[in-house]
């Protein structure tokens, strides 16, 4: 019952019932890294990702952990006097991410399903993950009266990976997409056919990747590719942190005015720099797939200033309803 905050719960009870297989017979005091072997061999040989194997391991290494530390039989004394040491595997087939090109993004979209290319033009707008687009609800979009041009949402951190809000702000490109699904679903902002999608990744996804011959692209390479965009154009790093919803310590939902056009400005660089041909080339390793440098021609720095060319320097607290 201590650990149904989690939001992998669902995905923890799936891999116990694998390790269930090979080691479920076992005592605790009886399993230690030797004994997890079967289990890595066997995952090893269905083609099972390294990064996979070790989600299980620390599943295992959280239940010896607590058994040494916190749980505690009738006489006050833990389970197990000493935890074993189960390490965890190197993940050298950990996949590099692939920030796509202008050209590989046309090629791409240009084979998605209408319904598709709207929630990755989006995302690749705003550096939101597959379930943060699937899951976008209207009733989550925060209005600036102040700031009528800005579009914001905070997504509820119960869908953010690190746990926390994420802030949203929308560059003009986002806002387009947003404005021309408004009003065909009364909960979702996108949706097929009245219902909402479950997830971006599907066969519509796979039949346009291979199709443009792009088949090692995955739904979460548009969030490398917006983040890749902004640090071509300059934008800071702490602006490209808040952007792209990474923990950075602060509180997530409190922003001045300033703050969010700021932020506004520097996710709308990645549109300037479409619109007036500013080239950006990736230079990859073909045969590894992996980007070495990220190269721009220089873009003019513009003024932040909000709509009314004055500087704004109001709090205002974002949160979501209920």
């Amino acid at each position: 019952m201590e650990n149904q905050h989690k939001r992998s719960i669902g995905s923890d009870a799936g891999r116990l019932k694998l390790l269930v297989e090979y080691i479920g017979n076992l005592s605790l005091d009886a399993i230690h890294m030797g004994m997890m072997q079967p289990f890595i061999d066997a995952r090893r040989k269905s083609g099972i990702k390294t990064r996979t194997i070790n989600h299980g391991l620390k599943i295992v290494r959280r239940i010896i952990n607590l058994a040494t530390s916190e749980w505690i039989d009738e006489n006050g004394l833990s389970w197990l006097a000493n935890a074993p040491k189960i390490k965890l595997l190197p993940e050298h087939d950990l996949r590099k991410p692939y920030p796509l090109s202008w050209e590989e993004q046309d090629k791409l979209f240009n084979e998605l399903p209408p319904h598709l290319k709207k929630m990755a033009l989006f995302a690749v707008n705003t550096g939101c993950r597959d379930q943060e687009v699937c899951q976008l609800r209207w009733e989550w979009e925060i209005k600036i009266p102040e700031s009528p041009h800005l579009m914001v949402f905070i997504v509820p951190g119960t869908l953010v990976k690190n746990g926390d809000d994420r802030l949203v702000v929308c560059n003009d490109t986002a806002r387009a997409v947003v404005e021309a699904e408004r009003g065909k679903h009364p909960i979702y902002v996108f949706s097929f056919r009245g219902k909402q999608l479950a997830r971006m990744l599907s066969t519509g996804w796979r039949v346009a990747r291979n199709s443009a011959r792009l088949s090692n692209v995955r739904v979460h390479d548009l969030k490398h590719t917006f983040g890749r965009r902004l640090r071509a154009l300059g934008v800071n790093f702490e602006d490209r942190q808040d952007l792209l919803g990474h923990r950075s310590g602060k509180i997530t939902t409190h922003y001045s005015t300033a703050e969010l056009e700021n932020l506004y400005q520097a996710a709308n660089r990645v549109c300037e720099a479409r619109q007036s041909g500013v080239t950006l080339t990736l230079l990859r390793n073909p045969k590894l797939h992996n980007t070495i440098k990220l190269i721009q021609q220089p873009v003019a720095d513009k003024e932040v200033r909000n709509i009314n060319g004055h500087k704004m320097d109001t709090m205002i607290f974002l949160g979501t309803k209920g």
